[in-house]
C-alpha cells in the first residue's frame, strides 16, 4: 500500500480519530486547525505535524506544505470553509485529490461540480469507514481510552501476517505495545512469552498514539513501504 501525505483541515474531535486511523495505516498526516488548545492536544497525542491557523487561508495551507500533499481532507463545521479549502488545494497547490465533509446533504453535488474530488455527509463518511473495516477485517475497532492517551484495538491475524506462527517472545513489538488477550476458537487466552500466535487469532492490543501505527504494522504487515 503506498504511503500517502494527508492534510486534514478543520476542528473538533473528529480530527483525532481520522488522523489516528490514517497514521495506523502508515500514512503521513499534517493537521491544520484554528483551535489553539485543540491543536496543542493533538500535537501531544499524535505523531503528526500540527499547525494552528485558519485552513481557509492559502498562506496557512502553504505553511503546511499543501503543494506536497497526496490528499487534502476538509472537515470544518462550515461548508463554505470546506469548499474554499478544497478549491485552494486544487487551484493554488495542484492537489489532485480533495475530500470535503458537507454538513448540508443538498450541497454534495454542488461541491463535486465545483471540483471537489469527493464530498461526503457525515452519515456517508461513517458508512464508508465501516464498509472498509468489514472488507479488510484486519483491524476491527479502535477505542481511545484515557481521553485518547491509550488505544484498545482488536486485530484478526490473517495467514499472511508476518507474526503468524511466532511466539510473543519472538515478536518485537515497539515499546509500549502489549498483546493483552487472545481469542482463539471462541476462548480467551491470557498470553505469555511462549504463546504462539496463529492465523485466525483475535488479538486485543494496547498501544499509545505515538506507537500505534508501528504496532499495527508489526502484527499485520499493513502499511509497510514497498
Amino acid at each position: 500500500m503506498p504511503v500517502l501525505r494527508i492534510l486534514i483541515a478543520g476542528e473538533g474531535h473528529r480530527i483525532f480519530f481520522l488522523a489516528c486511523d490514517f497514521i495506523s495505516q502508515g500514512h503521513q498526516v499534517t493537521i491544520v486547525t484554528p483551535d489553539a488548545a485543540g491543536g496543542k492536544t493533538l500535537s501531544r497525542r499524535l505523531k503528526a505535524l500540527v499547525i494552528v491557523g485558519d485552513p481557509s487561508n492559502p498562506d496557512v495551507l502553504r505553511e503546511a506544505g499543501a503543494e506536497d500533499m497526496s490528499v487534502v481532507l476538509a472537515i470544518s463545521p462550515r461548508d463554505e470553509d470546506n469548499l474554499v479549502i478544497c478549491q485552494s488545494a486544487l487551484r493554488l497547490f495542484g492537489v489532485a485529490r480533495t475530500v470535503a465533509l458537507v454538513n448540508d446533504p443538498e450541497m454534495v453535488d454542488v461541491f463535486q461540480r465545483l471540483g471537489v474530488t469527493r464530498a461526503f455527509t457525515l452519515t456517508h463518511l461513517l458508512a464508508t469507514i465501516i464498509e472498509r473495516r468489514v472488507e479488510t477485517q484486519s483491524v476491527l475497532n479502535l477505542v481511545p481510552l484515557d481521553e485518547g492517551g491509550v488505544n484498545l484495538t482488536e486485530i484478526v491475524l490473517e495467514a499472511p501476517s508476518p507474526v503468524a506462527g511466532k511466539t510473543l517472545a519472538e515478536v518485537r513489538l515497539p515499546v509500549g505495545g502489549l498483546v493483552a488477550c487472545i481469542i482463539r476458537e471462541g476462548r480467551p487466552v491470557i498470553p505469555g512469552g511462549d504463546t504462539r500466535l496463529e492465523a485466525g487469532d483475535r488479538l486485543t492490543v494496547l498501544t499509545q498514539p505515538d506507537n500505534h501505527a508501528a504496532v499495527i504494522r508489526v502484527l499485520t504487515g499493513e502499511g509497510r513501504r514497498a
